[in-house]
């Protein structure tokens, strides 16, 4: 895997650059072996029907859906189908008064070699504990996290290769993905090694940079459905999309915080903020470069893709980054 954002100066990076600038140049992957995953379509679920509301010209974000046939049956009672469909329908609501549409692609559904199925995110090595020196989104740039060698092999063999995968949001059905951290025991001198058990998991570029592979960027894991709320894909959609951690307004990043303000923090929250006081979050959604707009002739033009990996401080986002100690 690439890791070439490792020591940059965030002076910089300077948040200046070209935030709004488009492409419409095709975006195609590395040459991968085929999946050896036998894909097909669910029919049971109109596609055709969730994106009739669909506009030409509005900002857009193309979601496919896989959802494995061999899952474990307590898998599938805690992470049906229709869950997740009432969730990605959720989803299109929460994001409606922002002006971005999801377009949902397919759902496929197939057979998927059961080691698959259940993943660590990230090698411990590379996911260091909190230092002291600088905020949690600069940290993460110095030292991006490094997805683990299994989570690259299963979804390499899930995601499919096609000519714009870097664009194209993924929502994977798993059974479990283990998301390892350090936990600060007496105030940075000592720490323990964590292992969280996921619902939801977006391998954000806020973390991550470019350490992922570029054919399988877009992917998300869901392992649970929130029955309660129905917001773990909007919720994992906004890390990936608005490119931030867990905050909102005053509250700065945290690993875990619970509020029902804000769609970024755990909750029933729904509110997608604008301006400096909303930490720029829908100026952040709508710079995203998994988003396009489209014309009557179904001409795409897409934004600018990601300058310095992706970090939170990505000279996409211009002046649109809050810095905080």
């Amino acid at each position: 895997m690439k890791k070439t954002f490792l020591a940059v100066s965030f002076l910089a990076l300077s948040l200046g650059g070209c935030a709004g600038t488009s492409s419409t140049a095709a975006f195609t992957s590395e040459p991968v072996e085929q999946s050896d995953v036998q894909w097909s379509l669910v029919d049971s679920v109109d596609v055709e029907a969730i994106n009739a509301d669909l506009e030409i010209g509005k900002p857009t974000v193309d979601i496919g859906l896989y959802y494995p046939s061999n899952l474990h049956p307590d898998a599938v009672e805690k992470l049906p189908l229709s869950g997740l469909v009432e969730e990605f329908l959720n989803a299109k609501k929460v994001f409606e008064p922002t002006g971005v549409q999801f377009k949902l692609l397919w759902i496929k559904t197939g057979q998927v070699d059961p080691q698959h199925l259940a993943i660590t995110a990230s090698n411990w090595e590379t996911d260091l504990p909190s230092g002291g020196y600088g905020n949690m989104y600069v940290q993460s740039a110095i030292h991006p996290t490094e997805m683990s060698d299994g989570a690259v092999a299963a979804f390499e063999t899930i995601i499919e290769p096609a000519p714009e995968n870097s664009r194209t949001i993924y929502l994977v059905a798993m059974q479990n993905v283990y998301m390892p951290y350090y936990e600060d025991l007496d105030g940075g001198r000592n720490w323990a090694p964590k292992v969280v058990n996921t619902s939801g998991l977006s391998f954000p570029s806020y973390t991550y940079a470019d350490t992922i592979p570029d054919r399988i960027r877009g992917v998300i894991t869901l392992t649970k459905h929130d029955a309660t709320n129905k917001l773990t894909i909007a919720h994992e959609l906004g890390h990936k999309l608005m490119n931030v951690s867990h905050e909102y307004r005053d509250v700065s990043p945290q690993h875990e915080i619970r509020s029902d303000d804000g769609l970024m923090l755990y909750g029933s929250g729904t509110q997608i903020p604008s301006g400096q006081e909303g930490r720029w979050h829908q100026e952040r959604l709508l710079l995203s470069p998994y988003i396009y707009r489209a014309d009557a002739a179904g001409e795409r033009v897409w934004n600018a893709d990601f300058q310095a990996g992706g970090v939170y401080y990505d000279p996409i986002y211009g002046d649109y980054a809050v810095q905080f100690d």
